[in-house]
């Protein structure tokens, strides 16, 4: 799927470099950034839920541990 993304100038300008510096393309670039973030996030919510499930199942000890 093709899709259009608009970046300042700025940003242009760092990401050419950037690309530039480690010889691959902008889109290189780019994509990565992208999946490293979509990971991040799929992560941050695995562990969200896990810390919930565990928060629930230790309710009691931790309340204990509280006193």
């Amino acid at each position: 799927m093709a899709m259009t993304l608009r970046l300042s100038d700025e940003q242009t300008e760092a990401l050419r470099k950037r690309a530039e510096a480690e010889g691959r393309s902008m889109q290189q670039i780019a994509l990565r950034a992208i999946d490293d973030y979509l990971q991040r996030v799929s992560d941050d919510e695995l562990t969200d839920a896990l810390a919930q499930k565990g928060a629930q199942r230790f309710a009691d000890l931790l309340r204990r541990l509280g006193e």
